[in-house]
């Protein structure tokens, strides 16, 4: 017998009433990873498909989460702290399998491994077809810090190269990519780099720029450069753009570096009708050498030289240049156009590096091939996305509505992905509205609504693809307002309907722990807490999800001296919401919380009795008329030897023998009945001000005091509807400090 159910696009089978899965159980046993010191667990998902962690910050979530997703990345867990410690993590299925990293889906906060999901195609495409492209982008910047990094070598420049390609070649600082296709043809067709020395910024310093746009400065260039270019065409071998002296310097350097003349080779020159043969480099460096000579010690030009040396010589901030130029003359001739000199000097210096600057370009050029092939498989899960949209629009309460603004081009071919539209709502008013504008608009929170989206598309392929999968959820309801967390936790509610998915929810938020227990997204056995000693990490059964005092603590009153001390606030707390702060139990309960002068006189005979007067029956025997503050001691002692477990009982006494120890050390040394006895409101700290008033040298003992005011307040004065933070709390860090309010003693 068979019947299907379906939820919010899941079609869920069930045979009878046995749920059907492959998979059923995982184990994780871990040693040493990222601060995991150890932690041996198994998640039966026999029963239920869904269980839930509360973790407090710094135990152990993120660090699970880390660990599944490296199973997912296929890389290995490691101890970041430790890295000498040997890691062990064996995460395995019922038969003793390690899991497949596809068959793993970590969800991770906002801020983390979904950062780039506000984008519309993030939010499309298929998951792994943008984790294919992401590493391509990944190789790409690779291979342009490898060429940036090489060309600053080259350049020997201080400057944003990155930035000054771009500009010399684009009118934009940004635009390097474009910069690089555009002088590729350029690139490819030269073969010399005879600017691939020059010393960028020794000519491009902006001190130098502004001279050189000078009037006496481009009078003096201009005098040069037009003596020069008279010289060239003068010359009997050298041509101006063509074979100029710097040019036939690398052209004899290259013949010789490629074997030109220790082949036989010969070289002949040719000019008015008459030809000289080289047959070695020494003999063409010597007719360069003196044609160079001819041009450099003409009189004109050596004039023409002395007054752009004038020049220079009047500013004392470009001597550099001067001296740069007297050792590099053949580089005034270029002076006269900046721009082309720039892009010759840095054409040089991307020849020099050819074979990086091509590694760059192909990346670019495949991964712009690969996207187009990503996106024209996207466009085939046309249909997966509409039921995506439709699922988000009609549960996620944000000011926007989605649609899909090509679905008929997609869905004829005539465009290669779908493109979303956001409709921006104000009352009666809606606007048309871009997602970068949008963005803008939103709050954090309903940034991260629609960056759900992503994780409710990446389930629904899975659930498309029949993909068995492991969900490690990772607080992802943080920043949301209550109803579109309500929102979220029927989504995973729905999804732990479908027997392919096995989540593990992992929170450091208490309320959301108790809500997605109280709305049926996981059974209460399936409710774990976590907790750190020094051997590890222990996942044990949560308790007090509901209500602490009503569910667990009053039942075991008369049974467990621990509860009944933990009882204290919360029947104090009844009291005050029935009688008020001015009734005589609440003051005696408060006896119990602080150092009062009836607090010794306080028995637990009374406290039984006030037991019974709240509830108006007699839950079991008065236990005798020993002082309650004698027994609160006692038991934190018991504490401080007990097993670091999750509970609530053992951190209340402690956290209440802590004060009352602190601030019994204090009453005895202030050693003023008047001024204790006049305290009405905030005793430890009134008490902790008064004793660094009169006590300012006793810096060790002040110093556990803060820390008794720090820690104590919030763990004792907490009721059915708030006390995460003695959930939160270590026991480490409760023993600690009961041990040094001991030994103020």
């Amino acid at each position: 017998m068979s019947r299907a159910l379906s939820l919010a696009g899941f079609q869920v089978t069930l045979i009878g009433r046995i749920w059907v899965t492959p998979e059923d159980r995982i184990s994780v046993d871990l040693d040493n990873c990222y601060g995991i010191k150890k932690l041996s667990q198994t998640f039966d998902f026999t029963q239920e498909t869904v269980y839930a962690i509360y973790a407090p910050n710094g135990v152990m979530k993120s660090s699970l989460a880390q660990i599944f997703q490296d199973i997912a990345n296929g890389v290995p867990s490691t101890d970041r702290i430790f890295p000498a410690r040997v890691s062990v993590r064996k995460i395995t299925d019922e038969h003793g399998a390690a899991l497949a990293k596809e068959s793993i889906f970590v969800v991770c906060p906002y801020d983390s491994g979904f950062g780039h999901t506000e984008k519309t195609s993030a939010l499309l495409v298929d998951a792994k077809l943008k984790k294919e492209y992401d590493q391509l982008l990944v190789g790409i910047e690779k291979s342009k810090e490898f060429l940036l990094k090489a060309l600053k070598e080259q350049s020997q420049s201080k400057k944003d190269i990155e930035k000054e390609v771009s500009s010399a070649f684009t009118p934009l600082p940004n635009e390097f990519y474009t910069a690089l296709y555009r002088i590729k043809k350029e690139l490819t067709d030269q073969k010399e780099t005879p600017f691939a020395e020059v010393q960028y910024d020794k000519i491009f310093d902006d001190r130098v720029l502004g001279f050189l746009q000078t009037r006496d400065a481009k009078t003096a260039i201009e005098g040069y450069v037009q003596r020069y270019n008279e010289l060239l065409a003068a010359s009997i071998f050298f041509k101006k753009g063509t074979f100029d002296y710097y040019n036939a310097e690398q052209i004899a350097k290259s013949l010789t570096d490629n074997g030109f003349f220790a082949a036989k080779h010969t070289v002949t020159l040719n000019s008015n009708g008459k030809s000289l043969q080289i047959s070695n480099q020494k003999e063409l460096e010597g007719v360069i050498a003196k044609e160079k000579e001819a041009i450099i010690k003409d009189k004109v030009l050596r004039k023409q030289f002395d007054e752009l040396a004038l020049l220079l010589q009047k500013n004392a901030t470009l001597r550099d240049f001067q001296d740069y130029m007297l050792e590099n003359e053949a580089y005034l001739s270029q002076l006269a156009n900046i721009v082309k000199f720039k892009q010759d000097i840095l054409k040089s210096y991307l020849r020099v590096h050819f074979e990086s600057y091509l590694d760059l370009m192909g990346k670019l050029e495949s991964a712009e091939a690969r996207k187009k092939q990503i996106e024209e498989e996207a466009a085939k899960q046309r249909t997966q996305w509409e039921e995506v949209i439709e699922i988000f629009n009609e549960r996620f309460v944000v000011p926007f509505t989605l649609d899909v603004k090509n679905r008929t081009a997609v869905m004829l071919g005539h465009a290669p992905m779908i493109e979303l539209g956001f409709t921006y709502h104000d009352g009666a008013d809606n606007a048309v509205i871009e997602e970068t504008a949008l963005l803008k608009a939103l709050s954090m929170g309903e940034r991260k609504a629609l960056y759900v989206l992503h994780i409710i598309f990446e389930v629904q392929v899975r659930h498309r693809s029949k993909q068995e999968t492991v969900m490690v959820i990772d607080d992802i309801a943080d920043s949301f307002d209550y109803q579109n967390k309500y929102a979220i936790i029927q989504y995973l509610r729905d999804i732990g309907q479908d027997r392919l998915f096995k989540q593990i929810i992992m929170t450091h938020n208490f309320d959301f722990f108790r809500t997605i227990n109280s709305r049926g997204c996981v059974r209460y056995d399936n409710c774990l807490m976590a907790s750190k000693n020094d051997g590890g990490i222990v996942l044990a059964k949560a308790k007090g999800i509901k209500n602490a005092f009503l569910n667990d603590l009053k039942k075991g009153f008369f049974a467990d001296p621990k509860k009944k001390i933990a009882s204290i606030p919360f029947l104090r707390n009844l009291v005050e919401l029935r009688e008020g702060e001015d009734d005589p139990t609440y003051a005696r309960l408060t006896s119990l919380l602080h150092c009062k002068a009836d607090s010794a006189a306080v028995t637990e005979t009374q406290l039984d009795e006030i037991y019974n007067q709240v509830f108006g029956k007699v839950e079991g025997p008065p236990n005798g008329a020993r002082s309650m503050v004698e027994i609160i001691h006692e038991e934190a002692v018991r504490c401080m030897a007990a097993d670091v477990a999750v509970n609530f009982e053992n951190k209340i006494v402690l956290a209440i023998a802590i004060r009352i120890g602190a601030e019994q050390f204090m009453v005895k040394k202030i050693d003023d009945d008047a001024f204790v006895n006049a305290i009405k409101h905030n005793q430890t700290q009134n008490l902790v001000a008064q004793f660094k008033t009169l006590f300012a040298g006793d810096t060790e003992a002040i110093k556990i005091l803060d820390r008794v005011v720090l820690m104590t307040p919030e763990n004792i004065h907490l009721n059915s509807f708030m006390y995460e933070p003695i959930v939160d709390m270590s026991d480490d860090h409760l023993r600690k400090l009961y041990a040094a309010v001991l030994e103020l003693k």
